[in-house]
This record gives C-alpha cells, structure tokens and sequence, in this order.
C-alpha cells in the first residue's frame, strides 16, 4: 500500500516546485480523499487534489524528459533539527560571505573594491543579526543594488523559507514577500 501523505510533509512535484501538505480532506459530496497542500513559492497558493492523483505516476509519454517517477515526490525538509539548522546557517553565511569576497576580489584589490567587500559582508551580516523581521526586511531593501543568488539563497537558509531558482529580481522579489507574510502571520497572532 502507498504511502499517504501526512500535515507537514514536504512535497517535490514533477516540474521541480515544493509543497508542503497541510491536510488530508474528505470531498462531502463523493467522499474521496483530498491533499490540501501549499506552494513553496510565489503567492505560496494553497490547492487541493485527489489522493489518488496526488500519488500517481508521471505520465513518461507525455514528459519523456521527467526523471522523477512520482508526480509528488516525498523530500525531507531542508533542517529538521535546530542544531542542524544552525549548522547550515553558518555554513550558508560562511559561502555566501567567501564567494562575495572572492567575487570582488577577482575584479582587483583597489581600495574602492575592498570597501565594496566590506558593505557587502556587512549588509548580509546585518541581515543575518537582525532581531526583528522588519529590521530584515529593512537591510533587504538597502541590498537591491548589491544582491545575488548566493546572497538570496543564504537569507532564505536564515529565513527557513524556501526561494526557488529564477530570474533575479524575481527572486529578491520573493524574498521581500516571505518576509513580509511572515510579518502579516506574526502580527495576527500578537492579535489573539
């Protein structure tokens, strides 16, 4: 018998995109199970679909290309364990700061380019150790003119979101609003 798909699990679909399933559901009318699940990405858009079309297979005549077999593919979340999320923070911060500094420091040693180093590994430092969400979100907007994928996928590492690959400004686009929803979610619950 397959494995069904329980809350909170992480979810590959085929084109390459992530899920997490919020809930199993049961349709009132026809009685068939559902997986209430949540994009990962963009709008983070919440859907719902047949257990059984959820679980199936990919269909290889129609994508000859997919190597995934499943149309949802079961994947472990990025950090399970605190320790092993703060490992991976250092790690990501470390490389993000490494290659921003090896990154300039191919274009020469001039003084201009050291101190482009240094604004650079101290914004995302600053990022890194800001309290608050707003105080982030506020080190994000100073960064539009020096961002990159590296730093991106190095706040999202911090941030425990999950950025998927792109264009850019897309993607610093994206980061901007996990942040914010993130703020929306936090103040609601202040609410309560």
């Amino acid at each position: 018998m397959e494995k069904i798909p329980r809350a909170g699990e992480f979810y590959r679909h085929f084109k390459n995109k992530l899920y997490q399933v919020i809930a199993i559901a049961k349709n009132s009318e026809t009685g068939e199970d559902l997986v209430i699940y949540q994009a990962l990405y963009g709008d983070f858009g919440i859907y719902a679909r047949p257990l059984a079309m959820f679980m199936s297979k990919v269909d290889k005549e129609k994508y000859p290309d997919v190597a995934q077999n499943d149309r949802f593919e079961h994947v472990m979340p990025p950090f399970d364990e605190k320790a092993v999320h703060t490992s991976v923070q250092t790690t990501a911060t470390e490389e993000a700061l490494r290659t921003e500094n090896e990154t300039v420091t191919e274009i020469g040693t001039t003084p201009e380019n050291r101190t482009k180093t240094e604004t650079v590994s101290d914004k995302l430092m600053e990022f890194f150790d800001a309290d608050t969400l707003e105080e982030k979100y506020n080190v994000l907007v100073s960064m539009s003119d020096t961002i990159t994928d590296q730093m991106i996928d190095s706040m999202a590492v911090v941030l425990d979101v999950v950025i998927p690959e792109g264009e850019l400004f897309k993607r610093y686009d994206a980061l901007k609003q996990s942040i914010r929803t993130r703020q929306k979610y936090e103040y609601a619950n202040r609410l309560r």
